[in-house]
């Protein structure tokens, strides 16, 4: 079975994937495996290329600062480059998961499963979810050069959590208030299950 863990920046996506793996979960970070194809697959870069031109690579490796102020001023090559990627990170994702066939269940996390509707090739879903005020401090604490504005420029470019809700089937409250370790154990007892 794969489940995908999604939640917008901030939401603690990464330290709930910690915990699923203390579980003997085994975790596919798509974000982190989106930007090592971006640099190591040379068809996808060569459509990267085409969309952003020669100066999105220097010495073969990804600019993201570059990439990440052409998306943020045009939506439409936002789209295109998660339509470039998507494939790619899928065909990826498939051959790790095929390689992890006696464990119960795998876990795919990333941000954008039900912008890019990747969350439908998912057997189950579990979105994280936090308050916008920790999310930002959050966010300043692990990644102090960015600043509030731009923060909170990313996450208008997110959708929102109730929307995320409609296709959810768990979720997890990180808000530092409800025990985070019993919200993944009850859901792993779930999915142990299945």
């Amino acid at each position: 079975m794969q489940v995908g863990i999604t939640g917008g920046i901030g939401a603690g996506k990464s330290i709930v994937c910690k915990i699923f793996k203390v579980l003997g979960i085994e975790c596919y970070d798509a974000d982190s495996r989106a930007r090592s194809l971006m640099e190591s697959d040379l068809r996808l870069k060569a459509k990267i290329q085409n969309l952003f031109g020669w100066d999105s690579f220097s010495e073969g490796r990804l600019q993201r600062g570059f990439i990440s102020q052409m998306v943020f001023r045009n939506p439409d090559k936002l789209k295109k480059l998660n339509k470039a990627v998507h494939p790619f990170v899928a065909r990826d994702f498939k051959d790790w998961s095929d390689a992890r066939l006696a464990s119960p269940y795998v876990i795919k996390e990333a941000a954008l499963l039900v912008e890019t509707g990747s969350y439908k090739e998912l057997d189950k879903l579990i979105l994280v979810r936090a308050p916008e005020k920790l999310k930002i401090s959050r966010i300043l604490q692990r990644d102090p050069q960015r600043g509030e504005d731009q923060i909170k420029a990313i996450m208008s470019k997110q959708l929102q959590d109730e929307e995320k809700l409609k296709v959810a089937d768990f979720v997890i409250e990180n808000d530092e208030k409800t025990p985070l370790i019993s919200q993944v154990l009850e859901i792993h007892d779930i999915l142990k299950q299945k």
